[in-house]
């Protein structure tokens, strides 16, 4: 049995390398995904969310997190061509070895290239 910090670190450290699907083991099926898209909402969309975006990551330094028994939340950078300074934040919950939520906020419009910003 691992503690909640130790399945979100191994969640967090394969899908920002480029391995979602080993990530989303650690995801329940039934689990709650919430992102800045009101698109998803489940594993399925995450796993969809997550391999579009993962291939552009170019590093995710991380800032600070907090944890509360079965609740972790992260801070960090999700850096890409276009960005290195939006924040992004994390908020899980793990139940049973594995993740049973995730909400992710970000600011959307940090991704978009400045040319197209304006």
């Amino acid at each position: 049995m691992s503690s909640a910090t130790e399945i979100v670190e191994d969640y967090h450290r394969a899908w920002t390398t480029g391995d979602v699907e080993r990530a989303l083991l650690l995801v329940a099926d039934d689990a709650i995904c919430s992102a800045p898209d009101p698109q998803v909402s489940t594993k399925e969309h995450w796993r969809s969310y997550l391999g579009g975006f993962a291939p552009r990551l170019t590093a995710a330094p991380e800032v600070t997190r907090m944890t509360d028994s079965n609740r972790v939340a992260l801070w960090y950078y999700p850096q890409t061509e276009t960005t290195k300074t939006t924040l992004a934040s994390e908020l899980f919950v793990v139940e049973n070895d594995l993740i049973v939520e995730i909400r992710l906020a970000f600011d959307r419009l940090g991704y978009v290239p400045a040319q197209a910003a304006g």
